[in-house]
């Protein structure tokens, strides 16, 4: 057989391939691009997670996010360079080279990026129109290309899908090896939905399949169990809506990781490029911070692009106004935890050096601080005592949350504050980032300021509320708990965040992979 005879035959198997897979798409019943919603209620929908969920198909800004928050950045630059390449790639041989790259030699029991830190990010790119579909039914199958331990504390922590089919990574001595196990994997996940869709013909209702067009064969293989086969393409989720917050079906309280942004080829390179300046303009704003005094630190780190806002409604009260007052020679103030930061930041809108409370900083973090730091020892009659010698000592910082919170939620205060002094003054602090988080749950926490700081334009607002007595609410007395409540709404309606009954133990339950998703509350504690 000749050349030309040769790539003929290939061409008409080609075809002949494409007309069976078109056929089996209508053998199935794939009528229109969108369910109707009110049909779906009671039945089964088999969603394919990257065709039919969110609103762009691509896996490289998930795999990098692994590679990045568990591999380390020397990871995520060997899966940059490698982008040209997978992109070449097949689907599934590129899809293969990153599991291999972001999972080759990770710890399975420490690995937590899963639960930690993707949800943030699936949640922000999920369609609006893909949820509507997928929440409306009965009950929820979603298939992946993505290893399981990427996509499964999404799936089942905020969309409550019943069974995950992903891919499953091989482990050797409880480490990941990178290679996916197909055979298992294949098997698993068809006895899954068969014994699924088993019960559901048993019942009432049948199975609706929901994805993309560019659908892999292991996922025509799992659609083929369906009734109905319901197919969108790219261009039409490009139109698709962010699913707003509002509409998340559970709060996203907590969540941990260093990058803030979606890493694709191109926001990936730029954060690449940018790290070794970032770095140096991180260095000058210590610098300028720590070693020169407040009037002139503060428009020179506005200059070096930090961008500090001192909301005026009630402007920070003067020493000698303090001075003045008899018995008076100190003040405590109390603020929300956004990062470690957050005492810096009002001592420079208070132009004078205050003493911070903390429950655990790092030696270094200390070291380097411009103001006094004084660690809690977690003992509720000891820490009262060191917090009300320190306060006969001077001015003093209290974050009552214990621990910082990203979101737009405060945690719940310990009313320890308002058992050492009788007025305190509320502080309410924003940051907002653009590149990197300043804070995070890891061993490596003495890097947080630093990391907040090679932002390109960090920002930081806090508005200082009135002086509030302690003993009474409305001129009514009040306990201690009563007013750590009282405070924390005050602040989180000057914020418009809302209030949780969280705390410090939770939020280190949860991003280590322990314990499952906490709901926000409104109603104080």
């Amino acid at each position: 057989m000749n050349s030309k005879s040769l790539f003929k035959s290939l061409c008409l198997i080609y075809k002949f391939s494409i007309r069976r897979l078109r056929t089996s798409y209508a053998s199935y019943g794939r009528t229109q691009k969108h369910p109707p919603l009110e049909k779906l209620s009671g039945q089964t929908i088999v969603c394919d997670m990257e065709g039919g969920l969110l609103r762009t198909s691509s896996t490289f800004p998930y795999f990098m996010l692994v590679a990045l928050e568990a591999g380390g950045l020397l990871r995520g630059l060997l899966l940059l360079i490698l982008c040209p390449l997978i992109s070449c790639l097949g689907h599934e041989v590129g899809l293969r080279v990153m599991a291999m790259v972001c999972f080759l030699g990770l710890r399975k029991d420490e690995f937590r990026v899963g639960t930690a830190v993707l949800p943030k990010f699936f949640l922000e790119e999920v369609g609006l129109e893909g949820f509507e579909v997928v929440m409306r039914g009965g009950r929820r199958v979603c298939v992946s290309s993505m290893p399981t331990v990427m996509v499964e504390g999404f799936l089942q922590g905020y969309l409550d899908v019943e069974v995950v089919l992903g891919r499953e990574l091989k482990v050797f001595r409880g480490y990941y090896t990178g290679l996916m196990v197909e055979d298992e994997g294949e098997s698993k996940a068809s006895l899954a939905l068969e014994e699924l869709l088993g019960d559901e013909k048993a019942g009432k209702g049948g199975a609706v399949g929901f994805g993309g067009y560019a659908t892999s064969l292991r996922k025509q293989h799992l659609f083929s169990h369906c009734e109905e086969v319901h197919l969108v393409s790219e261009a039409e989720k490009r139109r698709w809506h962010p699913l707003p917050i509002s509409k998340y079906p559970k709060p996203l309280v907590f969540h941990d990781g260093r990058i803030a942004f979606r890493p694709t080829p191109v926001a990936a390179l730029c954060m690449f490029v940018w790290l070794p300046l970032g770095f140096l303009l991180a260095s000058a704003r210590a610098f300028t911070f720590i070693l020169l005094p407040y009037a002139l630190s503060i428009p020179l780190l506005a200059l070096l692009g930090m961008r500090n806002r001192l909301v005026t409604s009630s402007p920070p009260p003067r020493k000698e106004e303090e001075e003045e007052e008899e018995g008076r020679s100190s003040r405590l103030y109390i603020t929300n935890h956004r990062t470690l930061l957050d005492p810096l930041v009002i001592a420079a809108a208070l132009r004078r050096n205050v003493t911070a409370t903390t429950y655990s900083v790092s030696r270094i973090s200390e070291w380097i601080s411009p103001i006094r730091t004084v660690r809690l020892t977690r003992n509720r009659e000891e820490d009262k005592r060191r917090m009300k010698q320190l306060l006969e000592e001077g001015e003093l910082v209290v974050c009552p949350e214990g621990t910082t919170c990203r979101e737009p939620y405060l945690l719940r205060f310990s009313p320890l504050f308002a058992e050492v002094s009788r007025e305190v003054t509320p502080v309410a602090s924003e940051t907002s980032v653009t590149m990197f988080y300043g804070t995070s749950t890891n061993k490596l926490k003495f890097l947080d300021p630093l990391f907040f700081l090679m932002n390109p334009f960090p920002c930081y607002e806090v508005e200082f509320m009135g002086r509030v007595p302690t003993g009474s609410i409305a001129g009514e007395v009040c306990s201690s708990c009563q007013m750590a409540n009282h405070l924390q709404g005050e602040i989180g309606r000057l914020l418009g965040f809302h209030r949780t009954r969280l705390t410090r133990k939770d939020k280190y339950l949860m991003l280590a992979g322990t314990a499952g998703i906490v709901e926000a509350d409104d109603k104080g504690r």
